[in-house]
């Protein structure tokens, strides 16, 4: 018997255990805790209230028990003053007796204009301890609002007052979130455009200062370039440098602004050029070394102005098409001698027909 009763307490107090431990119990503990904290503060504050309240009756009806003594008093001279006959009055009392009744009178309109003088700043006063007290009444009916009238806890308020609250704060968070969405969506769209206008930024100044993307019309360049391979044009190079003999470069073509010439570099700056009958290329009277672009020697008929000797002036270059007999270049009068200043750029590299560097 002894054994099955220990047994029985021993899990009695497990249970109570693990009651204790649960978080729900705990935090309804807390909540009572505070709600029981709050009405004692509550019941405290109306305690004083109602002593003060006692205490100023007190002496409001202590002063009146007073004047009437005083009163009282006054008629009892009086009645001795009578008594004793006309005999008691003089002229001097009686001015005396009107001169403090006249001061009495002043001091009272003194009293009643200082009063109207102080009515402005004591209504402010006023309205903040109004503010105060309506704060207070609102904890305080928060407070007695879980409570029944015996004072005891009313456990069914409390959780209604709970879900109440957390409904609140759910309602606020989703509307904090809400405004945080809307804002993230202001920011990422600014933060869209600015990137386009950047890159858009970018793609400008590297097309008109950097380089640019052309495409190539026509087979005057074969056999190195052909019709319809795109080419990047490297726009930097001659505004550090001056072109060099053999370069791919590209040029306007005549009054169109976005047609352009693509040719090879063969005379430099201060040379004489000549194309001979057999049509080899002399620079300075002697043989050009190193050309092995041209697809077939230039026919006689095909010197053009070159079939005399072409001497070059300051910043002037002349140009061959690497498909010699059917190429318009520097051997025709309307192209002539470039100059520096109307190469647009070298062409560096193509990114169709044979993906590379263009020599």
């Amino acid at each position: 018997m002894s054994e099955d009763t220990n047994k029985e307490t021993n899990v009695a107090d497990t249970l109570n255990e693990i009651f204790d431990d649960d978080p729900a119990k705990k935090a309804r503990e807390r909540e009572i805790a505070k709600y029981e904290k709050k009405r004692q503060k509550a019941l405290e504050k109306e305690t004083r209230k109602a002593a003060k309240a006692e205490a100023k009756q007190k002496k409001k009806n202590g002063g009146s028990e007073e004047n009437t003594e005083v009163s009282q008093l006054g008629i009892d001279k009086s009645a001795e003053g009578q008594a004793s006959g006309v005999s008691g009055w003089s002229w001097d009392q009686a001015v005396k007796e009107s001169s403090e009744n006249q001061t009495e009178t002043d001091q009272n309109k003194n009293n009643n204009e200082s009063s109207e003088s102080a009515e402005t700043p004591n209504k402010n006063e006023s309205e903040k301890t109004e503010n105060k007290a309506d704060t207070s009444s609102k904890n305080e009916s928060d407070v007695q609002a879980v409570y029944s009238e015996d004072g005891e806890l009313d456990e069914k308020a409390l959780r209604s007052k709970l879900r109440a609250e957390k409904k609140a704060e759910k309602k606020q968070r989703k509307a904090q979130k809400k405004e945080d969405k809307e804002i993230n969506i202001v920011k990422d769209l600014l933060f869209l455009c600015m990137y386009i206008l950047i890159v858009i930024g970018i793609c400008w100044a590297v097309l008109t200062y950097v380089g640019q993307r052309t495409e190539v019309s026509g087979e005057s360049m074969s056999n190195t370039l052909h019709s319809g391979d795109t080419l990047w044009i490297d726009k930097l190079e001659y505004e550090f440098g001056s072109p060099k003999r053999f370069d791919v470069v590209v040029f306007p073509y005549e009054e169109e602004k976005d047609t352009f010439y693509i040719k090879r570099i063969i005379g430099l700056p201060g040379e004489t050029v000549y194309i001979d009958e057999e049509g080899t290329i002399y620079i300075n009277d002697e043989p050009l070394e190193g050309d092995k672009y041209g697809r077939e020697p230039i026919a006689e008929d095909k010197r053009g102005v070159a079939s005399e000797e072409v001497t070059l002036g300051d910043d002037e270059y002349f140009v061959l098409g690497d498909n010699r007999n059917n190429s318009r270049d520097s051997r025709f009068e309307d192209v002539g001698n470039i100059h520096k200043d109307v190469i647009i750029g070298r062409a560096v590299f193509r990114f169709t027909g044979g993906l590379g560097k263009i020599e």
